[in-house]
């Protein structure tokens, strides 16, 4: 009996480490055909022509939270970029520590990437706050760039 649940557990990891194989396959193919331009294989393709429309949806602010920890991902273009300080600020105030904080530029989009946790796990972290703190320094910064 102990011989069939181990057997059991064998096939069900087996059938594990093969649909995770498959997905990495298919997000490979999907950052391949993004870094492209290409959109064949993407869930959420995007036209030519709609391409234009969804890249003036610049700046991007996507923020998460999960136990403890608040990842912030931001895009925009890199006449328009986050100052990156002020958005750690931000962030801080907020009552979160930043672990890592990185940026890459990709044509003329600038993205960025921060890991934070929260200084008291008890009281936690408001992503809906901080995601509307972000929003306003991003239009801040929108305003600020127009004015100059």
């Amino acid at each position: 009996k102990d011989a069939a649940t181990q057997l059991d557990q064998l096939d069900s990891a087996a059938a594990y480490i093969k649909q995770l194989r498959a997905r990495i396959e298919d997000l490979k193919r999907r950052k391949q055909a993004a870094l492209s331009g290409n959109t064949v294989g993407c869930s959420s393709s995007v036209s030519a022509g709609d391409y234009k429309s969804q890249t003036a949806a610049l700046p991007v602010i996507e923020v998460r939270h999960q136990d403890g920890t608040l990842d912030v991902a931001l895009a925009s273009e890199a006449g328009r970029p986050f100052r990156l300080h002020e958005v750690m600020a931000v962030l801080e105030q907020e009552g979160a520590e930043v672990v890592s904080a990185s940026f890459s530029v990709v044509g003329d989009k600038i993205f960025y990437t921060l890991h934070s946790q929260a200084l008291c796990p008890r009281i936690g972290l408001d992503a809906g706050r901080v995601a509307q703190r972000l929003r306003g320094l991003a239009a801040a910064a929108t305003v600020s760039t127009l004015l100059t």
